[in-house]
């Protein structure tokens, strides 16, 4: 991370103290904090408790991908917005909510659709990607380019009362699998309801976005066991995680020992409407 610097100010002292008093983050890590660079894709359900953790905890620089508008519906869960911003992008109005929270932070707003091009001209300007999205070509398309652009990816899903969360680091190597390798191809369309088909509980993203925060500070930091190779499944109903082991996959397309991706062209030049993530 360029530009890392131990100077803070009174203020930043002070604002992240209880970080600081931690032996695991410190001043150094804090520093670190400061000098990342994280880009969220989606503003809803998911990117709302994450990149206001994000803010909080002092992460220098958060983009925001959204080309989506605020709704009525969305309210019930997405709470990077209020009831006063109906019909505003909500890149815009997460980077409103972000700066009145942290205003030391620098927020990147891009109000356009996730797609090929905007894989490749964002996603190597940062450190690292979160997936706040519930769309499955999206989803494939930054599993896709994290990969071959060299980013680790956060990546966090919701449905009804269920959650799940992962961590991808593929483009390390070996014995880091890929989103593909859990998930070769994107299911038949229909297949899988949507939140606004089959509903979500909205503490469930909450805790879901909050989650994946985690993930990404102790990527930052360096700290803790990560969540590359394991899938965090959540049951909210019955209060319990489960943690499967995710295995590299040798036949895998993207990151095989045979790979046959190679680039983006095989998206399409518009990623799909997002529906709950996002939306």
């Amino acid at each position: 991370m360029a530009g890392m610097s131990l100077d803070f100010s009174e203020a930043e002292l002070h604002r992240y103290s209880r970080h600081i008093l931690l032996a695991e983050v410190g001043a150094t890590g804090q520093a670190k904090l400061r000098a990342a660079r994280v880009l969220v894709v989606g503003a809803g359900g998911l990117g709302s408790p994450l990149a206001l953790y994000l803010a909080a905890a002092g992460v220098g620089t958060i983009g925001i991908v959204d080309h989506d508008t605020l709704e009525l519906s969305n309210l019930q869960r997405q709470v990077a917005h209020d009831t006063e911003r109906l019909g505003m992008g909500k890149a815009d109005s997460a980077a409103a909510t972000i700066r009145r929270l942290n205003p030391e932070v620098r927020v990147e707003v891009h109000s356009r659709r996730m797609d090929a091009a905007a894989a490749e001209a964002l996603i190597p300007r940062y450190d690292l990607v979160c997936d706040g999205t519930d769309n499955f070509e999206t989803r494939f398309l930054l599993g896709d380019a994290c990969h071959l652009l060299g980013r680790p990816l956060v990546s966090a899903a919701v449905l009804r009362f269920e959650g799940q969360l992962s961590t991808y680091k593929s483009h390390l190597g070996a014995p880091h699998p890929c989103h593909r390798c859990l998930h070769p191809e994107p299911p038949p369309p229909g297949l899988v309801p949507t939140c606004s088909e089959a509903g979500v509980l909205g503490a469930v993203t909450g805790v879901m976005g909050t989650l994946q925060a985690t993930e990404v500070l102790k990527e930052i930091l360096g700290i803790g066991a990560g969540l590359s190779g394991r899938l965090l499944l959540w049951d909210s109903l019955e209060a319990r995680f489960r943690d499967i082991r995710l295995r590299r996959d040798p036949a895998c397309a993207l990151c095989g020992e045979s790979a046959t991706i190679h680039d983006l062209s095989a998206h399409a030049a518009e990623a799909t409407a997002p529906v709950c993530g996002v939306a």
